[in-house]
């Protein structure tokens, strides 16, 4: 159950699938103060109405698909991509949407796209601030020095003959010689072992596909592709709520 009574509106050109994900999101204690069928009313209306706490928005949609809408709106609403086609998934997490919902929605997908909103939507107190999990930044070498990478521009960690490489727009080699110093470095980051050489971050996955033997192929922001092993494969997918 959502923490908060999220004031939402749904765009979704699909009957069946719009009288679906209303009512999920009203189990789920939401309201629902509108919902459109086709994309330029949606805008006109939603120019108007800014003050939301969050928009479920169908990519494909008649007179004006959904990227166009989110990127004319600028970031105002808080937005949920959603569609039928797991192929605009690497398009969708280009965007500012919070997260990225693949039809048919179910529940418990929906309730992990919720609390992204809940965390997003919930200001921090100046007078104290949550104290920080662990070092968000971290050194690897650069000729005689190091230079201090950040943690959350890193897509993932692997290990090749005792050295960790990072890759954060390049390979970077670290100070590390084994995947359990990185985790022990990081407690409670959320990285994600995914193959006995190869360490996620779960956020920067955009997207999975099957691979042979029960393993997956796992996109990455920047491009990259990585295989998850067969018991890494339902972990990521399980951390995903896929």
């Amino acid at each position: 159950m959502s923490a908060r009574k999220l004031k939402v509106v749904v765009v979704e050109d699909e009957a069946l699938s719009r009288k679906r994900l209303i009512r999920l999101l009203q189990e789920a204690g939401c309201t629902v103060v509108n919902s459109f069928a086709e994309g330029k009313g949606a805008y006109e209306w939603l120019c108007q109405h800014p003050d939301l706490d969050a928009l479920f928005l169908d990519i494909h949609m008649p007179n004006l698909d959904g990227l166009a809408i989110l990127k004319n709106l600028g970031g105002q609403i808080p937005t949920v991509l959603t569609t039928a086609f797991g192929e605009h998934a690497v398009e969708a997490f280009d965007t500012e949407a919070v997260d990225y919902l693949l039809k048919p929605i179910t529940a418990s997908r929906l309730e992990r796209a919720l609390q992204r909103i809940d965390e997003r939507s919930t200001p921090s107190s100046p007078q104290a601030p949550p104290a920080p999990s662990g070092p968000i930044r971290y050194p690897i070498q650069a000729g005689e020095g190091v230079l201090l990478v950040d943690l959350h521009k890193t897509t993932y960690f692997e290990v090749d003959n005792e050295v960790v490489w990072a890759h954060a727009g390049g390979r970077l080699r670290t100070q590390w010689t084994s995947l359990n110093e990185v985790e022990s470095a990081f407690p409670g980051s959320g990285l994600l072992r995914i193959h006995r050489h190869l360490l996620v971050r779960p956020e920067a996955v955009l997207g999975l596909k099957p691979a042979p033997g029960g393993r997956a192929i796992v996109r990455l922001m920047g491009g990259e592709e990585v295989e998850a092993s067969r018991g890494g494969a339902p972990r990521l997918r399980e951390r995903l709520g896929l």
